[in-house]
């Protein structure tokens, strides 16, 4: 039989191993909760896509999702043309260049021969075709003139644009600027297109330095594009990555309805000065360090963000505000398109449903347990929240700036006029892999800024490019 002070030191032996299983235990469920945590977090991953974040479509690949749903709220109209739309439909011409005239040989009745004259009426049909292509060769003369009284010879001056015994003209000019810097055709594909089509042997340096004397002639039309557009009452800014010389720099997006300016900087953070009115943005965070500006975000982030919380972490609230969201950017377009404003009480009405669908979230989220990750502590004082519980954080503290359209016409839904602005520039990297130096970077963006903005205005693209750029900054500034 044990003695009292064995069967004691046995009492403590046993606790203290019971102490260490219980520690191990609770390392153990610790551990399976962090892995379960970060199953959870990759397979929320694997399930975001450019429909239910921000994500670009490329990164979706082949495995695409179709879509099935958009984002907008039905408007209740049949598909197509509306009622009183104008078709698009080919018309004939009051005046055609060319004329054939058909005329019968015979009489269908007895056979006589007749004669053209003998026509008492047409019906018509037009062929619309374009011209084959071809080079129109001008040569200017500059004549020398005897005086009739001394013999002096006095000779004419040649126009102020033609300076080289052979040049191409202003026309061709706009022609290879536009195809290289607005269609995306690249120098060697560009070449072969004008020999094809016109017999023009063009090599790819010559197509370069009419980009780059191009981009010269407007400098000072697109610094005042930068003025008019950093003035605008509303105005659209995005960013996005750009390779150049090897490195990736940024290119800012900064565009309305009418202008489009863009600019290279070799920081993300680097934005443009002199700044006023409200700024449309995705909330990214350095626009916020913007002084004497406001602020609107962009709701269709928001719509792709809850559609993700709806679809993977299945939370309530955030279907709520998906609808609530859709609805009152539904509500503003009718009142727009009834040339009236959203009126107060639905507005408000509108205001308290987003807070309260705000305070349902913040209390789901409130109650969830903390997220921890095993051997990760609190880092800076705070505690780890889930993607949900951010985002309400952010629809709460930036309130004012996400329902900024109920209450000013002016201020759009979504920043999608900027990212429009942005995606054939993303698209040209994709052609060309990037540029290989800033020099060249700078000539396209200068070009794709005036390019961009002249589409905006309605101007003819070719004679935009090859027209005066004073004359065009007064039509800027009239605007």
């Amino acid at each position: 039989m044990a003695s009292p002070r064995e069967l004691q030191q046995e009492n403590i032996a046993l606790r203290t191993e019971n102490v260490a299983l219980k520690a191990r235990l609770a390392a153990v469920e610790a551990e399976s909760a962090a892995r379960k945590e970060r199953i959870d977090e990759l397979e929320r991953r694997l399930g975001l896509n450019s429909g239910n974040s921000s994500k670009p479509p490329a990164s979706d690949g082949l495995k695409k999702p179709p879509r099935v749903k958009s984002l907008r709220e039905p408007s209740g109209r049949k598909p197509g043309g509306q009622k009183g739309h104008r078709g698009e439909t080919l018309r004939p011409v009051e005046n055609p260049d060319v004329i054939v005239n058909h005329y019968p040989e015979t009489c269908t009745q007895c056979k006589a021969s007749v004669p053209a004259e003998a026509s008492t009426a047409y019906r018509s049909r037009q062929v619309v075709d374009i011209p084959e292509p071809k080079v129109v060769v001008t040569e200017h003369r500059a004549h020398g003139c005897a005086c009739p009284k001394c013999d002096t010879v006095t000779w004419a001056s040649f126009p102020e644009d033609v300076k080289a015994p052979v040049q191409y003209g202003a026309r061709i000019c706009a022609f290879v600027v536009y195809l290289l810097n607005y269609q995306l055709l690249p120098e060697d594909r560009l070449a072969e297109l004008l020999s094809d089509l016109f017999g023009l042997k063009m090599v790819p340096a010559t197509i370069a330095r009419m980009s780059a004397a191009c981009a010269r002639r407007f400098l000072g039309f697109v610094d005042a594009l930068r003025e008019r557009v950093a003035t605008a009452r509303v105005k659209h800014m995005d960013e996005t990555g750009f390779r150049i010389g090897g490195r990736t720099q940024w290119l800012h997006i900064i565009s309305t309805a009418l202008l489009t300016f863009y600019r290279i900087s070799s920081k993300r953070g680097s934005l443009l000065s002199g700044v006023t009115g409200i700024v449309v943005h995705d909330h990214w965070k350095p626009y916020y360090t913007m002084k004497g500006v406001l602020h609107a975000l962009c709701n269709a982030h928001h719509l792709r963000e809850l559609k993700a919380l709806v679809e993977i972490e299945k939370e309530e609230w955030a279907q709520k505000m998906q609808k609530l969201l859709r609805r009152a950017c539904h509500a503003v377009n009718l009142a727009k398109e009834r040339g009236e404003r959203l009126k107060p009480p639905l507005i408000a009405l509108l205001q308290r449903s987003y807070d309260r669908i705000l305070k349902e979230g913040l209390a789901f989220h409130e109650a969830q347990p903390p997220l921890v990750r095993a051997g990760e502590h609190k880092r800076r004082g705070r505690q780890r929240r889930r993607v949900g519980h951010n985002l309400l954080l952010r629809l709460s503290e930036r309130r004012e700036d996400v329902l900024r359209f109920l209450t000013d016409a002016d201020v759009p839904f979504t920043n999608n006029q900027a990212e429009r602005d942005g995606r054939m520039m993303k698209v040209k990297q994709k052609i060309s892999g990037g540029f290989r130096s800033e020099e060249g970077a700078n000539i396209f963006v200068t070009i794709r800024s005036v390019i961009s903005t002249a589409k905006k205005q309605g101007w003819n693209v070719l004679e935009t490019l090859s027209a005066d750029p004073t004359a065009l900054i007064q039509s800027l500034r009239a605007i």
